[in-house]
């Protein structure tokens, strides 16, 4: 990878990655849970509502995801770019 444009090309694919995640989590974590929390009252999960849901359990079984779903993604863009391990 010693190529400038290649490098670019990496980290570019990189950080794309990265803002997917974290829009996805705040939207989970920060959306869910507390800004749209009295739209999703009325749904029930597991004995309380679904904003209480994502507040408490659902925005860290989600980060969980993605961690697994990022190093499954990057593994890809690795051997895309020849710099998988």
């Amino acid at each position: 990878m010693a190529d400038n444009t290649s490098s670019n090309a990496y980290w570019a694919a990189n950080k794309q990655i990265i803002s997917v995640c974290l829009v996805i989590w705040f939207v989970c974590s920060f959306g869910f849970g507390i800004l749209l929390r009295p739209m999703l009252s009325g749904i029930a999960v597991g004995g309380t509502d679904l904003g209480f849901w994502f507040a408490q359990q659902g925005s860290i079984l989600v980060f969980l995801g993605l961690i697994f779903f990022y190093a499954w993604k990057m593994g890809k863009v690795d051997k895309e770019f020849g710099v998988e391990e």
